[in-house]
């Protein structure tokens, strides 16, 4: 198998400008294990961020997504190479959760739920074909569903993160933003991890400066705190198992969930396609093996208490920086994540990061979420002259980013991100079904310049 079989690329020492080391190849081992190491500092702010967010343990966080990756690697038989880190979609759904009373229990079963039903996903797209995907997930859809995802988080941010320290929040934000825009290359890749230890930094600094903040604090009580309690980082222990727990399974939590899972498949789908291209090897015929993957991994995952999991850009950003393709690289990663989640005093540090950074660090986070939707749309021309695109789209992310809520029985309701992606899913299809079958006419823009056409081609991505 591929990814078990590394053969060594020339000397493993010395690569020319330009010179590619393909999935079944590897350098020395110094160089791999070097290699493995940058792909956890791309991947580590982000994997550990969103447990943070979600109120899960970062230790098991990191643990769980080395074994995930592993388990990809085998499962598409070493033919992708990626990592797999916590999933950042879920995030917007935990605060849902919890807002409805759920514990992480709750949680952990919604995601285990969402992962069973993305690898029946990737068993259809096997079966099928992965144009499957753009038939029932087409841009206009996808992109509205990931940007309602991102900018339901934002009063999460404005209520819970940012009143804690609003200036630590305001200057992690801005020292974020700046890294993001000026730095290149490596340290652009992990700007988000560089603006939470910006952010940490300065909390210690203004700890023993100004000594204690009056705010409110992570349970929303006003009181005179720290900004940093390094209590539990001092109680932790070196060496450790990190905390599992069983999920449990609630039906209004997976409703809550279940959208997610239309953004998970298209990001799956293009992670595939942009590692196809870059490695030179079409992998449409993996595409649904590797959601599978995927899903299973989630599984595995969720089934102990950990995050859901899903293929990370940032990793894929190194190889497109480095042109090392190897999996060995990301056997080296995994391994490295796995003994990062047996270090309870690393998660202790993790979890001792304030609000205040958080809340600058979420406010660009979540907004990055919630435009790569706008993103979607831009890259595949979709036209919102056209009503067919803008109606669903602009009804379920109002529906979504408002917290509109549709009450059916006095235990049953469905509002937010599954009530938004409800709309914009079934009333795309169910208006470009009816306006196949009875003809409708051209008529005017619904927005200033274009034209419209309901089933035109501009836009509506069959």
């Amino acid at each position: 198998m591929a990814g078990f079989g590394w053969k060594l690329h020339g000397d493993g020492k010395h690569l020319q400008p330009g010179e590619v080391v393909r999935p079944g190849e590897r350098l020395s081992w110094g160089r791999t294990i070097g290699l493995g190491a940058q792909h956890v500092v791309s991947m580590i702010g982000a994997c550990f961020v969103a447990p943070v967010l979600m109120g899960l343990d970062p230790g098991l966080a990191l643990m769980a997504s080395g074994v995930a990756t592993v388990l990809f690697l085998v499962m598409t038989r070493g033919r992708i190479p990626s990592y797999l880190g916590s999933s950042l979609s879920f995030v917007g759904v935990s605060a849902v959760i919890a807002g409805q009373g759920g514990d992480a229990g709750t949680l952990t079963g919604a995601m285990f739920v969402v992962g069973a039903c993305l690898a029946g996903c990737g068993v259809a797209i096997h079966v099928l074909g992965a144009r499957v995907i753009h038939a029932v997930l087409p841009p206009t859809v996808t992109g509205a569903v990931v940007m309602l995802i991102g900018f339901n988080l934002a009063p999460v941010t404005a209520s819970a993160y940012w009143p804690q320290d609003q200036w630590t929040a305001l200057a992690t934000m801005l020292f974020t933003g700046l890294a993001l825009v000026v730095l290149r290359g490596f340290w652009s890749r992990i700007a988000i991890f560089l603006g939470l230890v910006f952010g940490y930094a300065l909390s210690w600094v203004l700890d023993r400066t100004a000594g204690k903040i009056h705010s409110v604090d992570g349970s929303g009580k006003l009181t005179d705190h720290w900004r940093i309690d390094f209590s539990g980082v001092a109680d932790a222990d070196w060496l450790g198992v990190p905390t599992f727990h069983a999920p449990n399974f609630s039906a209004s939590a997976i409703l809550v969930a279940l959208p997610v899972l239309v953004a998970l498949v298209a990001e799956n789908a293009g992670h595939v396609k942009a590692v196809g291209e870059m490695t030179g090897d079409p992998l449409d015929d993996k595409m649904g093996m590797a959601i599978v993957a995927d899903g299973t991994a989630t599984m595995l995952s969720t089934a102990v208490g950990g995050p859901a999991t899903t293929t990370y850009a940032e990793n894929i950003g190194v190889m497109a920086a480095t042109r090392v393709y190897s999996t060995a690289a990301y056997t080296a990663a995994a391994a490295f994540a796995v003994l990062f989640g047996l270090c309870p005093k690393f998660g202790a540090v993790v979890a001792a990061i304030p609000g205040g950074v958080l809340g600058g660090i979420t406010v660009i986070l979540y907004g990055m979420i919630g435009l790569l939707g706008a993103q979607i749309w831009v890259r595949n021309k979709v036209d919102f002259t056209v009503p067919l695109n803008l109606i669903p789209a602009a009804a379920g992310i109002v529906i979504a980013i408002g917290g509109v809520t549709l009450k059916f029985t006095e235990h049953f309701e469905l509002s937010g991100i599954a009530l938004g992606t409800l709309v914009v899913l079934t009333g795309y299809h169910s208006l470009r079904w009816l306006s196949r079958a009875t003809a409708a006419p051209r008529q005017g823009s619904l927005l200033d310049g274009g034209t419209t056409d309901y089933d035109g081609s501009a836009g509506t991505s069959d």
